[in-house]
């Protein structure tokens, strides 16, 4: 059984190695064909116009691709903030809705009456301690998240 596991992680592991060099191969040839095609149209501009209008040409073009990226970046932003927004509403409400079941309640007193208040102190604590990790988890999570 450990061994499938094992074997389904090595997989999965060489797999996305792949695909993440072929990534990275697909980067750096659209990164040296930009580059070509940036120097053609300075080269271009330079002859038809001058050194520089070419620049300025070169400089304007860079400037709305950094505008239009910084665009995307705030549109991003706000739309995962807006996720996690209602994500933490919707967590709040089902907490309400638990926190006032009586049944819950009475369940969570019969704990108590049955471990002791002396013992549970300390397992309160630990479970404290993995709900806020989690909860910290989750967040950071949520925020990098880059699909749909």
């Amino acid at each position: 059984m450990f061994q499938r596991m094992i074997n389904d992680l090595k997989d999965s592991t060489g797999t996305a190695l792949r695909l993440t060099s072929l990534a990275a191969a697909a980067v750096g040839a659209l990164f040296i064909a930009t580059s070509f095609l940036c120097a053609a149209a300075f080269v271009f501009v330079y002859q038809r116009y001058g050194l520089v209008e070419a620049c300025l040409t070169g400089a304007s073009v860079f400037l709305v691709v950094a505008v239009i990226a910084a665009g995307c970046y705030i549109a991003r932003k706000k739309q995962v903030e807006a996720r996690a927004a209602r994500a933490a509403e919707t967590a709040k409400s089902a907490m309400q809705t638990a926190l006032s079941d009586p049944v819950l309640l009475a369940a969570g007193l019969q704990v108590i009456r049955a471990i002791g208040v002396k013992k549970l102190i300390p397992i309160l604590a630990v479970g404290g301690l993995v709900l806020g990790f989690l909860a910290s988890r989750n967040t950071s999570s949520g925020d990098g998240d880059s699909e749909a």
